[in-house]
């Protein structure tokens, strides 16, 4: 009975959302406020084939939340129903390169997707009579035979293949560009199908990495997206409002505050969408019938404090270590943390975990690094005679550092208490 009374008074609490999957980055909305010119570029340059001439490259720029992916992904929509009606068909592929990053897995990506096609309208006879596979393993085979495999797949009939790779830098930087030179040389080994790779990155020097062979094949045709300003961010944030919340629970300053605090870190769109929905949820668990500012001033903690744990998250093991003696000193100390106490304790967790110890000098360049990341703040103190040191501050609760640390196995047990703490003030 407990249960269900709990269950009946949060199913009594007035609604704030229609659909909060509206104000998710996956989702595609049907007009896309303010980015006219770049869909007329990118569509403009996707449309060659169509005439039967033969694709460009794309790269595709700008920082996050200016509408890249979903732009592009739009454009390759409407491209794909155009193409039923036209003499060839196109096949869109989105490859994320933070979750699809070697050379490997991207071709096999690629092979099944083209394999599966053939398996259904086919079937798994034709692809033994052709020598195909009817899919790829995971790992295993030789990168040449994977590349065989999609070119065969692929090439079996006329059509385009749409190639996106989002967040391209991150694949060039863990795998190199091996990959990008194989895809970009396909044209020229295809004899009925035709390949457009359009990449995309937040990087504007991303080409910087690049073969000299691979840039000027990749770089054929460029669009940069710039940021959103807080006007245009209002625009995104009444589109998507009105498919997301019940009608009348969003006051205006609740939109133009959300598109301010967006407009102020780079123009993102994604984080604008993230404080109006984040906000929305706080009203509901707090039992609101609406959305007000001291939602959004909420929520903007709230996001803050995940995007600086999710850094935490990603650093490096000693940087982990580093911090993690850093946020030990912060909680069991009354006074300012310094560099050299944090330099002993951390000599002392990495004995624990049998990491190397770094020299004074690393630990103070990774005290650096952690500063420009926000998640400290160092300053440089003259102590006279006694010389230099660096006084820390946490900008994260101890307690959060600590448990994103020991998010990572190595560091899941480790403990403080044969440090002696520095106890003077």
């Amino acid at each position: 009975m407990a249960s269900e009374g709990l269950f009946d008074m949060i199913l009594q609490t007035k609604p704030i959302f229609k659909d909060r999957e509206y104000l998710r980055h996956s989702y595609t909305p049907e007009k896309l406020p303010h980015r006219d010119e770049q869909i007329q570029q990118i569509a403009r340059i996707l449309a060659a084939p169509l005439r039967g001439e033969t694709p460009s490259n794309v790269l595709i720029y700008g920082k996050p939340g200016t509408g890249k992916t979903a732009t592009v992904n739009y454009v390759a929509k409407e491209l794909e129903k155009v193409s039923e009606k036209a003499p060839i068909k196109v096949k869109v592929v989105y490859l994320n390169c933070e979750r699809v990053n070697t050379h490997y897995r991207i071709l096999a990506k690629l092979s099944d997707t083209f394999l599966e096609g053939l398996r259904n309208h086919r079937g798994k006879e034709f692809l033994t009579k052709m020598n195909l596979p009817t899919h790829v393993p995971r790992t295993g085979w030789p990168t040449d035979e994977v590349y065989k495999s999609f070119l065969k797949s692929l090439d079996d009939e006329k059509q385009l293949a749409v190639i996106i790779l989002d967040e391209i830098d991150k694949l060039v930087r863990k795998s190199g560009d091996d990959v990008l030179y194989s895809l970009t040389r396909m044209n020229s080994e295809l004899k009925n199908a035709k390949v457009s790779i359009i990449g995309i990155s937040n990087d504007l020097h991303f080409m910087e990495y690049l073969d000299s062979r691979v840039r000027s094949s990749l770089g054929e045709e460029e669009t940069v997206f710039p940021p959103y300003n807080a006007h245009q961010l209002r625009d995104i944030l009444h589109q998507r409002s009105e498919i997301s919340f019940i009608d009348g629970v969003l006051t205006d300053p609740v939109i133009q505050l959300c598109a301010a605090h967006a407009a102020r870190e780079h123009g993102d769109a994604r984080r604008a969408l993230d404080l109006l929905r984040v906000s929305g949820e706080i009203a509901e668990s707090m039992g609101a019938e609406n959305v007000n500012v001291e939602h959004v001033r909420k929520a903007h903690e709230r996001i803050e404090l995940d995007q600086t744990v999710e850094v935490i998250k990603t650093l490096p093991v000693q940087s982990k270590l580093l911090l993690y003696s850093i946020s030990m000193l912060a909680e069991r100390t009354p006074r300012a943390v310094i560099s050299g106490d944090v330099y002993g304790l951390y000599e002392d967790f990495c004995r624990q975990v049998g990491l190397d110890i770094l020299t004074r000098r690393r630990v103070s360049d990774l005290i650096s690094e952690l500063d420009v990341l926000g998640v400290i703040d160092a300053k440089i103190i003259n102590k006279g005679r006694y010389g230099r040191t660096k006084e820390i501050k946490l900008n994260v609760h101890p307690l959060q550092v600590q448990a994103a640390v020991q998010q990572d196995y190595l560091f899941s047990d480790l403990r403080a208490e044969n440090f002696r703490f520095p106890t003077r003030a």
